[in-house]
C-alpha cells in the first residue's frame, strides 16, 4: 500500500541485531511502548559473522524485526541508538510494498490510534 500524499511506502520492516536477549527485549518494549512500533519480533540466537575494524568476526545476536510506518523510523532510529550498547548497530528498514490489508491498516492504527 502507498501512502496517498507522496511515492513512499508507508510501511516498513525495520531489523535490528542486537549483542543478547535483555538489549533486545528492552529496544522492543521501549519502542512498542512509545507507540514507534506496532510489534516487534525478538528472535533468539542468530549468528552472525561480519566484518569489523579490519577483522572477521563473529557472534551469537538476537534479531529485532520491527513493524512500523515510515513517518516513525527516525524517532524509531533514534531509541535504537539511544539503547543500543553497539558502536554502530545494524539498523536496517526495508520498504512493505504489500501484505495483508488488514494487517498494514493494523500497523498504522496502534501507531496512530485510528
Amino acid at each position: 500500500m502507498k501512502n496517498n500524499n507522496s511515492e513512499k511506502t508507508l510501511y516498513q520492516l525495520v531489523i535490528c541485531a542486537c549483542p543478547d536477549e535483555e538489549t533486545a527485549v528492552n529496544i522492543a518494549e521501549n519502542v512498542v511502548a512509545q507507540k514507534l512500533a506496532a510489534c516487534v519480533n525478538v528472535l533468539p540466537s542468530v549468528y552472525s559473522i561480519y566484518h569489523w575494524q579490519g577483522n572477521v568476526e563473529s557472534a551469537k545476536e538476537n534479531m529485532l524485526l520491527i513493524k512500523t510506518i515510515t513517518d516513525k523510523y527516525t524517532s524509531l532510529e533514534k531509541v535504537i541508538i539511544s539503547l543500543h550498547p553497539y558502536e554502530v548497530p545494524e539498523i536496517i528498514a526495508l520498504d512493505i510494498n504489500s501484505g495483508l490489508p488488514e494487517y498494514l491498516k493494523w500497523i498504522e492504527s496502534s501507531i496512530n490510534d485510528l
